[in-house]
């Protein structure tokens, strides 16, 4: 036992303060970002849209996440990405304080579209904060202590949210929302400070640098497509499983969240130290991000039996694990890839793969289960896994050719 405590307790040594304090300003403003799991029921229950309204602006949602991860890429790589955190995840609280005197379906889209714009722009900068307050060799656990807190307070704010909507309403919740998105970057501003500008002669050849050269990076486009497939198959947990479990096994809301707490609590507890595991082997990175797009396709095989009520334990824990090894391990290949002075573009292409499958995944998988039933969709969703694997295999050995 005491062996178990000191390996988790390794596993979280040698990161920079830096990456603990950005770490701390996640876990605030992940547990403060309340509104969001809730959004469709404000927008049924207190505003009274109907469903096809609210997949509208639902849509506007994933719209402007998409937009945000390519605005907040190009003007990371302009103006830095200290600059781009600060400014987004400020105008972003006000953005939430707003959005609750907005009530017109007309005003709701715009609003959480710009709303989004400005909030998924902070994406591309975190992840070139990383690259640049952590070494090389410690990458992967700053991208894990990240996701820890991450995770921690998606675990803590909705708990905290339903309390809240049942003592006050959501007028409260759009006010939390807000504060904690300032609190956050206010928090950030003090603890962390802005890296020293680089020399006029480095700006000058970051300068010269061609502009475009990510969407010249082929590897980098099958990565792209790869983070789109594994986004497609694991955004299901929060549209196709959760009515998967209400529906053909009869679970309630309750025993629903017991079920999404083990995705949390496995990831809390077994990342950090299997990702320190992991990366004292001579591992490609590519082989990591093959065997994630076998797990989530094995988490998907298993549902296609539904005659006994432990297969959804075991297709969870599958899914987590393929969640353990997809998201560090596709941007640790997405920011080792990104060329000096254009990490701003290559993150921001990384998340749009991710905002997009958020738009599309939930789309499709309704419709299939809508006109075939779960079981053709949970066919389809092991399928992103198999051409995620088929495509892994192509780039790792692409990459093995450039390094030859």
């Amino acid at each position: 036992m005491k062996k178990l405590y000191n390996n988790y307790i390794e596993s979280f040594k040698g990161l920079s303060k830096e990456i603990w304090y950005l770490s701390l300003i996640s876990l605030v403003n992940r547990a403060g970002t309340m509104v969001i799991p809730f959004l469709s029921l404000y927008l049924k229950n207190d505003l009274g849209y109907t469903e096809d309204d609210i997949g509208w602006i639902l849509a506007c949602f994933g719209i402007g996440s998409v937009i945000g991860s390519w605005l907040g890429g190009k003007l990371t790589d302009i103006f830095g990405f200290y600059k781009v955190m600060v400014l987004s995840l400020f105008i972003t609280g006000l953005c939430f304080i707003v959005l609750q005197y907005i009530s017109s379906f007309w005003g709701l889209c715009l609003g959480i579209l710009i709303t989004m714009s400005i909030a998924d722009s902070f994406r591309p900068a975190i992840f070139v904060a990383i690259k640049a307050y952590s070494k090389p060799k410690n990458r992967t656990r700053s991208i894990g202590l990240l996701r820890l807190a991450i995770n921690a307070g998606m675990g803590v704010g909705p708990t905290l949210a339903g309390i809240i909507i049942v003592a006050k309403g959501y007028s409260l919740l759009f006010w939390i929302d807000g504060v904690t998105c300032i609190t956050a970057i206010i928090l950030f501003s003090f603890l962390v400070k802005e890296p020293l500008k680089k020399s006029i002669e480095e700006r000058e050849e970051h300068n010269n640098l061609d502009k475009n050269s990510v969407y010249k990076d082929f590897s980098f486009w099958i990565h792209s497509a790869i983070c789109f497939l594994f986004g497609m198959g694991f955004f299901q947990l929060i549209s196709a499983l959760p009515l998967y479990y209400n529906e053909v096994f009869e679970l309630n809301e309750f025993k629903i969240g017991m079920l999404m707490l083990v995705n949390i609590l496995v990831i809390v507890i077994f990342e950090m130290p299997l990702i320190n595991f992991l990366e004292k082997r001579a591992i490609p990175v590519t082989k990591f991000i093959l065997m994630s797009c076998l797990l989530l396709c094995l988490s998907y095989v298993v549902l296609y039996q539904n005659f006994w009520i432990g297969i959804l334990l075991i297709s969870m824990i599958l899914l987590t694990l393929s969640e353990m090894l997809g998201f560090p391990y596709t941007n640790k290949f997405a920011l080792s890839r990104a060329k000096e002075g254009l990490e701003g573009s290559y993150m921001a292409m990384y998340a749009m793969s991710f905002s997009l499958a958020h738009i599309f995944s939930p789309k499709i998988s309704l419709s299939i289960i809508y006109n075939y039933g779960y079981q053709a969709n949970w066919l389809v969703s092991a399928g992103y896994g198999l051409l995620g694997i088929i495509l892994s295999y192509w780039l790792f050995n692409k990459v093995k050719k450039e390094k030859s």
